[in-house]
């Protein structure tokens, strides 16, 4: 895993507090301190910053033979670190990169059938094997629609327990949650919605996806690359998008409007947010992931505050980088 450092030089966001009274602690006020007015009980955010440094022979030279190694800091946080929450389809992240440690392991291939006919892997990751949101109806054939579907992650978790003949909350376990540190995360439903975990848990995921250290570089290229592109369909709470584009699990952000980050988000962002309040996002060209955790369903209010957020975020992203994300 890339070196993740932590956190200094913290202040205090007046009026806030923590679990049991504790004083709540949020770095760079500017950016997070507006989570303090959202509607919800218990919000925990995180953003993270990723780094090349230079080490070995030739370091701080800029001699070209010089090695680069990824450092990912927390460079912004409010909120619990320790407070369970429920991810609802930010669990999908999760799941679609136990699927994609699996293909490189060669126990499941992105072309292997699975879900109806003519579907594959690939095409369950996608969202484009044709099964509607639930149940087993198939609406349209493999390749042809983007239709949110969580039927297909579950049909995917099938598919991996039959390959692998390990139970998928098993795999993922020990796939993404024990090499990665996330010791409180744990699968308890449906692959497609069924992870609870901390802002721990879930700064070291964001950590993993700034450099990744558990796929190869050109697995997790494709992943956040479009599938099968140019199809159109509902991004679940924005309506009607076209192209509705979609990585291997993950969402792209494209151009599409209205969208649950902000203007300001390179189109290459990608990442997922959740039913129960949470969401994941990941911007390239930027280098920083945000992480947010909330105790209150998705609704007309996260669609309100979740994009300002993300803008002030990457607004203020130049000072942080100045200071070397420190």
């Amino acid at each position: 895993m890339p070196r993740l450092a932590g956190p200094a030089g913290w202040n205090r966001v007046p009026g806030s507090s923590g679990p049991a009274g504790k004083p709540r602690t949020v770095r760079n006020v500017d950016a997070l301190g507006q989570v303090a007015a959202w509607p919800v009980e218990t919000v925990a955010v995180v953003v993270m910053g990723r780094e090349d440094e230079a080490v070995g022979p030739g370091a701080g030279s800029g001699w070209p033979g010089a090695a680069v190694t990824p450092r990912v800091r927390e460079v912004a946080r409010t909120g619990p670190l320790d407070h369970l929450f429920r991810l609802a389809s930010v669990s999908k992240l999760l799941s679609a990169y136990a699927v994609l440690i699996a293909v490189e392991e060669g126990a499941i291939g992105l072309d292997d059938p699975a879900g109806p006919p003519r579907s594959t892997v690939a095409h369950l990751l996608a969202h484009t094997s044709g099964l509607a949101f639930s149940g087993t109806r198939v609406l349209a054939p493999p390749g042809t629609r983007r239709i949110y579907s969580n039927t297909g992650f579950e049909r995917l978790g099938e598919a991996l327990e039959k390959a692998t003949s390990i139970a998928f909350a098993d795999y993922l376990a020990q796939a993404v949650f024990e090499p990665l540190g996330m010791h409180d995360a744990r699968l308890t439903g449906s692959p497609a919605s069924g992870v609870t975990a901390t802002l721990a848990d879930m700064r070291r995921f964001a950590a993993e996806l700034l450099a990744p250290t558990l796929i190869t570089s050109a697995t997790f290229a494709t992943a956040i690359s479009v599938a099968f592109p140019g199809l159109a369909g509902v991004l679940p709470g924005f309506g009607q998008q076209t192209p509705n584009d979609w990585g291997l699990g993950f969402e792209i952000r494209g151009d599409k409007h209205p969208h649950w980050t902000g203007s300001s988000n390179a189109p290459s962002t990608f990442g997922h947010f959740g039913q129960s309040g949470t969401f994941l996002w990941v911007d390239p060209v930027a280098r920083l992931a945000c992480v947010t955790l909330c105790d209150r369903d998705f609704g007309e209010w996260a669609q309100r505050v979740w994009p300002p957020l993300a803008d002030a975020i990457l607004a203020q992203a130049p000072s942080w980088s100045a200071n070397r994300l420190a």
